[in-house]
């Protein structure tokens, strides 16, 4: 299990997060990377408040389906919030132990979910029953080694940023992500580089956001005492012009 709690607060920040123009861009590259067709059934694991699963619903139209599962009772409110087309669904489910039978899918995503996930060859091999004979499955996550984030304390950032690796299970999964899949019985098709960058601060970015995500979870947690979280915090609120963000994300396309 990770540190990281998806309750309301959090899942709100999230919900928040995925408007930026960061990650919406982000979605538009995996809905363009899967070529979804008409009549395919998709399953989203950890579709969390639900945007990707309504923007692949035009490609498959009523013809197909998009279910998506989560396991934050608190991320599915926000999905079912979402106005999404009858042919996309929402429920409970775990990346570890999916409620569907063998082969129902045509295709399966999994965005910044597997990070999280402490028994990946599970996962895997979960996502690969769910799928049918030629079936495709998408995974991005980050690797959190890749971040570039100026500032004005090198050191403070470097004990921040390792504090806030505490909230995942691997924070360096895409580097395994190959070799995991070829274990699954998966073929890796395709992979490539999202970046995520901001040359300058906004508060409609996806990086303003993580400031104030990483303050959430460090705060009370102990590591970083809180008046370092928030000098941090202030300091690359005010670098002005000096202010520049960098991460790696990675798609990883495997077939059955």
């Amino acid at each position: 299990m990770t540190a990281m709690r998806f309750d309301a607060a959090t899942s709100r920040r999230v919900e928040a997060t995925y408007t930026t123009p960061d990650v919406v861009e982000q979605r538009r590259i995996i809905v363009g990377a899967l070529s979804l067709q008409p009549g395919e059934r998709v399953l989203d694991i950890g579709s969390g408040p639900g945007f990707l699963a309504c923007e692949m619903a035009p490609a498959v139209g009523p013809s197909g389906s998009v279910t998506g599962i989560d396991p934050s009772q608190d991320m599915l409110s926000l999905a079912a919030g979402r106005d999404a087309p009858a042919h996309v669904t929402f429920g409970p489910g775990d990346a570890t132990d999916l409620p569907f039978a063998d082969g129902t899918f045509d295709v399966v995503t999994s965005t910044q979910v597997y990070e999280y996930v402490a028994d990946m060859p599970r996962a895997l091999s979960e996502a690969r029953r769910v799928l049918h004979r030629g079936g495709r499955l998408l995974v991005l996550d980050t690797d959190w080694d890749s971040i570039v984030w100026a500032c004005s304390d090198a050191d403070r950032m470097r004990r921040v940023l390792g504090a806030w690796d505490a909230h995942l299970a691997d924070p360096y999964l895409p580097r395994r992500l190959a070799g995991l899949m070829a274990d699954a019985g998966l073929e890796v098709t395709d992979c490539r580089v999202v970046p995520l960058l901001n040359t300058s601060y906004s508060e409609n970015s996806y990086s303003a956001f993580l400031i104030g995500t990483i303050a959430a979870f460090l705060a009370g947690r102990g590591g970083v005492p809180p008046d370092e979280v928030t000098a941090w915090a202030d300091d690359l609120t005010s670098l002005g012009r000096d202010y520049f963000f960098s991460l790696n994300r990675y798609v990883f396309i495997a077939s059955t």
